[in-house]
């Protein structure tokens, strides 16, 4: 997935951006899947800014993260794009909150949501192929026998072969 940092703190580019990642048929009706021009704008959410519609086949009301893992969250569509940035770079928890400014928890608890959702949409099916490829899995194993060359940086007791504590 590609995000254009130019467009990352525009809230209608954003808007867009997850409109069209997140529902890319188009934004419907979770209930009865009638489109959004079947739907009148019903009002704009206070903290995330988002317009909701009020279908006119069942009533039922909506916004841009109905049916999706952000489906009661009152993130602004900035802070989603840029969750999401940061969660697909690797960034750590605590610092993604520090960023955004948003409660700990809640960026804690998406990565889970996100992780669980992709576990549950994962084929059950076996590899097809027999062999895998490993590539950096392990990526000191072989360095754990080699001397240390630094007098001043003492050798660990398995490299120096001493007796510790263990079996």
């Amino acid at each position: 997935m590609e995000f254009p940092l130019n467009d990352l703190l525009n809230r209608d580019k954003c808007r867009q951006w997850i409109l069209e990642h997140f529902h890319p048929d188009g934004l419907s009706c979770p209930n009865c899947k009638a489109g959004v021009e079947q739907a009148r704008r019903f009002r704009t959410t206070h903290r995330s800014q988002l317009r909701v519609y009020r279908c006119r086949v069942c009533d039922h009301t909506y916004n841009l993260y109905s049916g999706t893992l952000l489906a009661q969250h009152h993130l602004r569509p900035e802070r989603v794009v840029l969750l999401l940035r940061g969660i697909l770079k690797g960034e750590s928890t605590k610092s993604l909150a520090g960023e955004l400014q948003s409660n700990y928890k809640t960026v804690l608890t998406l990565p889970h949501q996100l992780q669980a959702r992709a576990e549950q949409l994962q084929s059950q099916e076996p590899v097809p192929d027999t062999r895998t490829e490993t590539d950096e899995m392990f990526q000191n194993a072989g360095k754990k026998g080699e001397q240390h060359l630094d007098p001043f940086d003492p050798p660990r007791r398995r490299g120096n072969k001493r007796r510790g504590k263990g079996t």
